[in-house]
């Protein structure tokens, strides 16, 4: 169960995770030792499940950002699972969900090129066998970085 200050600590490092516990506590009014615990707990329960860099896609050169919508022809665990692993292997593929709806699959790549977005889509996705068609949207613009859940 969380209270106020997990939550409030929570928020505070999900907009900057570098924060000492020092720095944790000076925001909470707690001491540096208080906030060093409740980190520690907050992450041994699972609330907290890593600490990353947020990359600039367009300084790395993937100039392509792209959401794809996999449809499959056929379905099972078998099927699922290696589709999955195919998206595990695949490093354009930063993100990957399982969807209800007409899709059964929504994957976010990053790519350098449209080049390199048509050879993933047509070298890689539409070649395993259990996918009947793909649909993909290029981003154009991101309105909104992605951001810290709510708390």
């Amino acid at each position: 169960m969380l209270d106020r200050t997990d939550t409030a600590l929570l928020a505070a490092l999900q907009k900057n995770a570098h924060l000492t516990a020092q720095e944790l506590g000076e925001a909470l009014n707690l001491s540096a030792s208080q906030a060093g615990r409740r980190r520690q707990r907050l992450e041994a329960e699972g609330y907290i499940s890593g600490y990353t860099a947020r990359l600039d896609p367009r300084k790395l050169g993937l100039s392509v950002q792209s959401f794809i919508q996999v449809h499959l022809n056929v379905h099972g665990p078998e099927t699922s699972a290696g589709f999955a692993r195919l998206a595990r292997t695949r490093p354009e593929i930063t993100s990957a969900w399982t969807m209800t709806g007409e899709a059964d699959y929504l994957l976010r790549v990053f790519c350098e090129d449209l080049a390199a977005l048509n050879r993933l889509i047509h070298e890689v996705l539409l070649p395993h066998e259990a996918v009947a068609r793909v649909h993909s949207q290029i981003v154009m613009d991101q309105l909104k970085q992605d951001s810290p859940l709510p708390t």
